[in-house]
């Protein structure tokens, strides 16, 4: 039988064998990437880096992000050009970080509305961007057609839903949802709310609030009265049922005009648009004509079309 012995030399472990009267010595080297070194040698190894990539490997990443970005700007520019645009929309820029302070349009209080903390009732977002917010009402027109133009022209807006309008075909709001589009609360059954007592529209609201959240997994912070009427009592009630916000809005776009809150007949940064789940039933067109009217108004102005929850 052989011996087996063992020290250190060098920060190497040095292991002799002896085997039949010869002797073997076997030097092994202390592991790096961040062990310690060998006891008592008061040595701890540094780990490796990875060489930095070639400089061949980084201008190919760029050339791939250049090229994704040139496909991607062909694609808006073909679907501009299929939905009969006028010019490809503008790109919103980032959400901001930090969100804007959102408060109660001045006229728009009701008696000690900051006081109660109920939610504020606002027409524009406080921007300097010349972004605007598309927001789309009710449910009763659901247009396939509309649904592959917002895709295509990855247009952001959100959806003030009414159950008895969208309950005939949930599935046609859940692809919207699936999307991205964010659904909102539009009452269940689409009353004028301050002709009803607090109970009564309590049961409109949190109703509508248990559909969504049954129907399409998450329950909505954002509510908008039907006509745009409240009171105090509609206030409160949105507020026990979890409500936020309560955006109405200052401008209204149909198939044909447009219809203006402002004096000055004009859009502004930040302002909410208004129009509804319509077609020719109701309008001289369908929503896609809708939205290609809106858009080229926008577009020709310099202003784009931003989410509004990302400013909430």
């Amino acid at each position: 039988m052989g011996t087996v012995g063992q020290k250190y030399k060098n920060g190497a472990l040095v292991v002799s064998v002896s085997i039949r009267g010869g002797l073997v010595l076997l030097a092994m080297a202390a592991l790096a990437s961040g062990c310690a070194g060998p006891a008592g040698t008061g040595v701890r190894q540094q780990p490796l880096k990875a060489p930095p990539a070639p400089a061949a490997d980084l201008q190919a990443d760029k050339t791939r992000i250049r090229a994704a970005r040139l496909r991607a700007e062909q694609t808006r520019i073909a679907a501009a050009r299929h939905w009969g645009l006028k010019e490809v929309p503008l790109t919103a820029p980032p959400a901001p970080v930090t969100k804007p302070r959102i408060t109660t349009r001045h006229g728009f209080e009701v008696d000690g509305h900051e006081e109660k903390g109920l939610p504020p009732v606002f027409t524009t977002v406080p921007t300097e961007q010349k972004i605007v917010f598309l927001t789309i009402d009710d449910g009763a027109e659901k247009d396939p057609a509309f649904l592959r133009m917002m895709s295509e022209l990855k247009i952001p807006y959100t959806a003030f839903l009414s159950d008895y309008l969208v309950k005939d075909d949930y599935g046609y709001f859940a692809r919207m949802r699936d999307a991205g589009v964010v659904l909102n609360n539009h009452t269940l059954h689409h009353p004028y709310l301050p002709a009803l007592s607090y109970a009564r529209q309590r049961r409109e609201i949190c109703g509508m609030q248990d559909v969504i959240e049954k129907r399409f997994g998450k329950r909505p912070t954002l509510f908008r009265p039907p006509y745009g009427n409240y009171n105090e009592d509609t206030l409160r009630a949105a507020r026990s049922c979890g409500i936020k916000y309560a955006p109405i809005w200052n401008e209204e776009v149909f198939v044909d005009r447009w219809e203006y809150r402002e004096w000055d007949q004009d859009i502004h940064p930040g302002d909410i648009v208004l129009s509804h789940f319509r077609g020719r039933k109701d309008w001289k067109g369908t929503m896609p004509d809708m939205v290609r009217r809106f858009l080229n108004r926008i577009t020709a102005e310099g202003y784009a079309v931003a989410r509004l929850e990302d400013y909430l």
